[in-house]
């Protein structure tokens, strides 16, 4: 059955859904759905954010073992998330078009089969292959939240958002902490064989315990469009992934970030002009939508400038009189803390969200990372300083991830729930890698005679995230309010458009 939705952000919007056996809608079957489904989306979700941050303590382990360079070998981070920015977009714009649940399994297919050839690389050019397979499953984050929306009860849907949504920060600490046992007690290519049994698992669950979503987006891929913004994507992902090899003054790097600027013009008046966009920019011009990817962004910054930050000083020696002197491993268990509030904080978000909406939960979020890089960069000469900064950094990711992508889903059609998902996945990456390339800089230029670190870098790396945290909490206190967002939901008609708008009548 094919019917038309009006939505206050982008006007009517064609939806094709599909009916139940029995002639009934099937919303009334989505209270069947349950914990396996879930489970299944969680175990893929978390495979792919685990294999984003878990190779980064073992570059220099990968580059010996393969007898390559660190500045080549770093091409193994370059590559899954450039693939990841680029892909993300096209499988969540397929995924509305022609079935969540179909693209999915094609997702989680090519990140095993990248996993598996990652576990068995001989060399570099056959393992930056198998992680540009590996970055295609970027889509997992919209293509689930996709099919949350459109299969799970509404009372569960911002929960469900809110867990699915802290995982993929959970699973980036559960790769730094897990890197440096793995590579200690097996070898590097386990870093691979440990996901890949996740993977299949997830993989299995989507062919034969996963029903298909029903909604879907008429239209064809924007080929124009997709070939414009992954020429942008990759200029400006290389400029700053490479930035600090080639140099920012490089002409390189130069060029590419004029370029990648240029071409991001390019693809916003080609997007404003076809019949079907890859992305509907129209819809970031509701205030509920383009907040959100702007939080994201910059959580994406806070998250792995944590991740560049602290493992590093927790392993320099203690007689710098600023180092700890613990091992990978060690180190690595400091940021536990951190995991286990994403967990927590992820799942109270949804709940908050479910109640008053997700405007709170965004500014709670702000307001906890601004704290956790303020403790540090006033001091961070003793371990609960920096276990302290590590909770309130998982509170404040939990958070904001959980609020973010429920914001989105309340804000948009549910048949523009890939699309809309997708690009506030694709600006959390742009984050990530920012965050990483920028507090690298920071370290790796303010150095002793003997080449480690300063404790001013550190410090300097601090307040940075802690500024950087202050632009979330703006964004987020430009988020329409609950009422506002209810107003618009109610305005639109039909309980597919907003969970805020029917979770409390």
């Amino acid at each position: 059955m094919s019917t038309t939705m009006h939505h206050p952000a982008t006007g009517s919007v064609p939806v094709s859904r599909e009916t139940g056996g029995s002639g009934g809608p099937r919303h009334s079957a989505k209270s069947s759905r349950g914990g396996a489904l879930i489970a299944y989306l969680a175990l893929g979700g978390l495979s792919f954010a685990v294999l984003q941050s878990l190779v980064a303590p073992a570059l220099g382990t990968i580059g010996q073992d393969l007898g390559v360079a660190t500045s080549a070998v770093s091409w193994v981070l370059t590559a899954y998330l450039l693939s990841a920015a680029v892909l993300t977009p096209i499988l969540g714009r397929l995924g509305d078009m022609v079935g969540k649940r179909k693209v999915l399994i094609i997702v989680l297919a090519l990140l095993l089969v990248g996993t598996v050839l990652a576990a068995l690389a001989p060399n570099l050019t056959v393992l930056i292959i198998a992680r540009i397979l590996q970055g295609a499953a970027g889509a997992v984050m919209p293509l689930s939240i996709g099919i949350v929306r459109d299969e799970l009860p509404q009372e569960r849907v911002s929960v469900t958002i809110g867990l699915l949504s802290a995982i993929f920060g959970i699973g980036a600490g559960v790769g730094i902490v897990a890197a440096g046992p793995i590579v200690e007690h097996l070898s590097w290519h386990w870093l691979f064989w440990l996901p890949a049994v996740l993977v299949l698992i997830a993989l299995l669950g989507a062919i034969f315990g996963m029903p298909e979503s029903p909604v879907r987006t008429p239209g064809r891929l924007d080929m124009l469009g997709t070939g414009i913004l992954s020429v942008s994507l990759v200029a400006l992902l290389l400029a700053i992934s490479e930035g600090q090899t080639w140099g920012w003054a490089d002409g390189r790097t130069i060029g590419l970030l004029v370029g990648g600027a240029l071409t991001l013009v390019g693809f916003v008046l080609v997007e404003l002009r076809v019949t079907d966009p890859l992305i509907d920019l129209r819809l970031f011009r509701h205030r509920g939508v383009w907040t959100a990817p702007v939080v994201a962004l910059v959580f994406g910054f806070a998250m792995f400038g944590t991740f560049v930050l602290v493992p590093p000083l927790l392993q320099l020696p203690s007689a710098l009189g600023y180092g700890f002197g613990k091992s990978v491993s060690e180190a690595g268990l400091y940021l536990l803390p951190t995991v286990v509030a994403m967990v927590i904080s992820g799942v109270v978000a949804g709940i908050l969200i479910r109640r008053i909406g997700p405007k709170v939960p965004m500014i709670l979020g702000g307001v906890a990372v601004i704290a956790a890089f303020l403790i540090p960069a006033i001091s961070h000469s003793e371990s609960w300083q920096i276990i302290l900064s590590g909770i309130l950094t998982g509170v404040g990711i939990g958070m904001a991830l959980a609020a973010t992508s429920n914001a989105i889903v309340e804000s948009v059609p549910a048949a523009q729930t890939g699309e809309a998902i997708s690009a506030n996945t694709v600006l959390r990456t742009i984050g990530s890698s920012i965050g990483t390339a920028v507090i690298a800089a920071l370290i790796s230029s303010n150095t002793t005679a003997q080449g480690a670190p300063t404790d001013e870098a550190f410090t300097t790396g601090f307040w940075v995230s802690a500024g950087i945290g202050v632009l979330a909490l703006l964004a987020a206190l430009a988020a329409p309010s609950y009422r506002r967002r209810r107003q618009d939901a109610e305005s639109a008609g039909g309980d597919d458009l907003s969970i805020a708008g029917s979770a409390h009548d």
